[in-house]
């Protein structure tokens, strides 16, 4: 499975941003899908999950209340809104193992190439 992360780019505090995830194979259309991302000098981090059938989704409590993640099959979405300086960093879509929305790195078993979100302040 390949997954191809676009959307990206460099925006202002307050902007908003799409990020989308395609992947390769409708395979993923059963599995659990999700957002991580990965600032200079930090560890990768969960951002957002969603589940096989987009009935359950998670977030972290520093985006809860900005950002919406959302699919459509075997496509993923990120929808950011009020986006901070401290949202820069490069995000990474990635297939789960299973059919569930998890929050940890451990649990997901495709992952994209990342694409580049930077807020100026």
């Amino acid at each position: 499975v390949q997954l191809q992360a676009s959307g990206g780019g460099l925006v202002q505090a307050g902007d908003s941003l799409r990020l989308s995830c395609a992947a390769s194979r409708r395979t993923s259309s059963n599995n659990g899908m999700g957002w991580f991302r990965q600032a200079p000098g930090k560890e990768r981090e969960f951002v957002a999950t969603i589940n096989w059938n987009g009935g359950r989704s998670y977030y972290s409590d520093s985006v809860k209340g900005r950002f919406t993640i959302s699919r459509d099959n075997a496509k993923m979405y990120l929808q950011m809104n009020s986006l901070k300086p401290e949202d820069t960093a490069v995000y990474y879509c990635a297939v789960a193992r299973g059919a569930w929305a998890s929050t940890s790195k451990n649990d997901y078993q495709y992952w994209g190439q990342g694409t580049q979100v930077t807020v100026s302040s």
